[in-house]
C-alpha cells in the first residue's frame, strides 16, 4: 500500500518573529500521524505573497496532502484565500451556506454584521467550504491531479475541532490508507538512556511491523510503539505482545499510558485508595499543587497547599522546629521531614509531599550548589526522604522538583 505523505504550512509574521508559539503544527502533525499520514514536511512562511506561493508551489509537487492554517480573517494582511483562490485559477463569490453561518454567529451575541465580516463568506468556487463551529472564518478544501489542499484558521481553538470533525474524516475518502496502532507507554524515575539500555535486547527483537521511539521530557520518558500494516487488530495482537514482554522489565518505572500525566495517575490511584493529599513547597513554589488542580475532580483528594517560602514560614505555620533550621538549614533532609509532617497533619491529609532546595541562579554554596534539593512523603506509616542533584536552571529545576515528588508520592500511594 503506498504512503500518503502530507505537508503542514502555518502562515503568520508573527511566527516568524517567535512572538506566537506555533503549536498548530505539533497538533496536526499528531493528527495525521494517528490517521495513517506520513508527514514529510513542515513549513512556516511569513505574510509575503511570493513566499506563499512558493510553498503552495513546493507543497503541491511533493506531498499528496497540504494543511495550511493562518492568513484568513477579514483584513488586508489576510492572503491566504485570495492567493488560494489564484493557485487553483478560481473565481471568488459569496457562498450562502457561509454567509448564513457567519450571519447566525454575529447575531446569537447579539453582535451586527459588517460588510468585512461578510466578506468572510467570500470564498473561491473551486473549493469546499468547511465548516467553522467555533469562528467566522470557513476552512477551505482544494483538490487537483489528486492532491489535496485544505486552509483552516490559525486560531487553535477554531483549527483543531475542525481537524477532528472536519478535515480528517474527509481526507479517509480521498485516500486509501493503511491501518496504523499506537501504543504509548509513560515512565518516570528512569532516564532515557538508562531506559534504552535497560531493554535493548527486547528493542532488537521487536517485530519489522513494530516502530519504537523514546519521548523524552522532563523527568519522564515516554516508548511509542507503532505498527503499520494492512490489518488493525493484527497489528494490535503485535503490540500486546511485545508490551507483554516490556512490563516485567519496567514495571516499577510506568505510571500510565497515551495522554495520561503523572498527576492524573496519581489522582486515580487517591480516589481509588480513597486517600487525601497536601503539600508544603518551597523552591517548587506550588507548581505539585498547580499540577494537582489542573486535574479535573481533583477536590475529591487535594486538601490544599502551604507554599512555605520563609523559614518564618515553614516554623509558624507547618510547625518546623527553629532548631532544625539552625542547625541543618532550610535545605535539609531534617527540614523537608518535618515540613511534610506538618502539613499533613495540618491539613488533615493522608499523605504530606514536601520540598526545600536551592533552584537559582543564585543561593548555591560550596556544600549545597544550585540545583540541591531534598523532598519528601509523610505517610502514616513515615516519612520518605530523596535527595536530588539537579542543574543550574531555576525553571527546569522547578519542574524536575515537581516531577520527582509526585513520583515519590506514587511510589509511596503503592505501599500504603
Amino acid at each position: 500500500m503506498r504512503n500518503i505523505t502530507a505537508e503542514i504550512i502555518t502562515v503568520g509574521d508573527e511566527l516568524l518573529y517567535g512572538q506566537t508559539l506555533d503549536t498548530n503544527s505539533h497538533y496536526m502533525s499528531q493528527k495525521l500521524d494517528e490517521a495513517g499520514f506520513s508527514v514529510k514536511y513542515r513549513v512556516t512562511v511569513g505574510d509575503v505573497a511570493k513566499d506563499m506561493n512558493e510553498a503552495f508551489a513546493q507543497a503541491e509537487s511533493r506531498s499528496d496532502v497540504t494543511l495550511i492554517t493562518g492568513g484568513l480573517g477579514p483584513t488586508e494582511d489576510d492572503l491566504t484565500k485570495p492567493l488560494l483562490a489564484d493557485f487553483f485559477n478560481s473565481e471568488m463569490a459569496i457562498n450562502e451556506e457561509a454567509l448564513a453561518e457567519v450571519t447566525e454567529y454575529f447575531e446569537s451575541r447579539g453582535r451586527k454584521l459588517t460588510e468585512l465580516n461578510r466578506g468572510q463568506a467570500l470564498l473561491p468556487v473551486k473549493c469546499t467550504k468547511i465548516r467553522n463551529r467555533y469562528g467566522t472564518a470557513p476552512g477551505m478544501l482544494f483538490e487537483r491531479n489528486g492532491k489535496v489542499f485544505v486552509s483552516m484558521p490559525g486560531v487553535p481553538r477554531e483549527m483543531r475541532p475542525m481537524v477532528v470533525e472536519e478535515v480528517i474524516p474527509e481526507l479517509k475518502k480521498h485516500f486509501e490508507l493503511p491501518a496504523i496502532a499506537h501504543r504509548i507507554i509513560r515512565t518516570v524515575g528512569i532516564g532515557e538512556s538508562f531506559l534504552a539500555d535497560k531493554i535493548k535486547d527486547w528493542a532488537q527483537a521487536l517485530p519489522k511491523e513494530i516502530a519504537l521511539a523514546y519521548l523524552p521530557e522532563e523527568g519522564q520518558v515516554k516508548l511509542r510503539m507503532t505498527a503499520k500494516g494492512s490489518d488493525h487488530g493484527t497489528l494490535k495482537n503485535l503490540i500486546d505482545e511485545a508490551e507483554g514482554k516490556l512490563l516485567p522489565m519496567i514495571q516499577e518505572y510506568v505510571y500510565g499510558y497515551g495522554e495520561e500525566s503523572l498527576e492524573e495517575a496519581i489522582g486515580k490511584i487517591l480516589i481509588e485508595k480513597n486517600k487525601t493529599l497536601a503539600t508544603a513547597e518551597s523552591c517548587s513554589g506550588g507548581r505539585v499543587a498547580s499540577k494537582i488542580t489542573s486535574i479535573a475532580g481533583s477536590s475529591a483528594y487535594f486538601q490544599g497547599s502551604v507554599v512555605a517560602y520563609q523559614n518564618s514560614v515553614k516554623e509558624k505555620v507547618l510547625g518546623v522546629n527553629l532548631d532544625t533550621i539552625s542547625e541543618h538549614g532550610a535545605v535539609s533532609e531534617q527540614t523537608v521531614r518535618e515540613m511534610a509532617e506538618g502539613v499533613r497533619g495540618l491539613l488533615n491529609a493522608d499523605i504530606g509531599l514536601a520540598s526545600s532546595g536551592i533552584a537559582g541562579p543564585g543561593g548555591g554554596t560550596e556544600e549545597k550548589p544550585v540545583g540541591t534539593v531534598w523532598i519528601a512523603c509523610a505517610t502514616a506509616s513515615g516519612v520518605e526522604t530523596k535527595l536530588l542533584h539537579l542543574g543550574k536552571f531555576r525553571q527546569n529545576n522547578i519542574e524536575l522538583t515537581a516531577v520527582h515528588l509526585l513520583n515519590l508520592a506514587r511510589k509511596c500511594l503503592a505501599k500504603n
